[in-house]
């Protein structure tokens, strides 16, 4: 799309009326947001956090974020 002529084919685009979206995937591309924080944990709490997340293969962050959900949920 170098030149005018090239643009004008989109310049008439016009949505249609209605859509049929009973195929479609509530969330498929929603991707929740992160906000990088610094937290100060003890030494022995970090490390077990280590260790737990090294023994199920995911990430020590991860780790602490579903914990912290599941207490967020029970505290409800």
């Amino acid at each position: 799309m170098k030149n005018v002529q090239q643009r004008a084919k989109f310049d008439d685009f016009e949505l249609e009326a209605n859509y049929d979206f009973s195929d479609g995937i509530r969330g498929r591309f929603y991707k929740p947001k992160k906000i990088r924080t610094t937290l100060q944990l003890d030494n022995d709490i970090l490390f077990f956090f280590l260790k737990q997340a090294s023994e199920k293969h995911i990430k020590y962050q991860v780790l602490v974020n579903s914990l912290l959900r599941d207490y967020m949920s029970e505290a409800r």
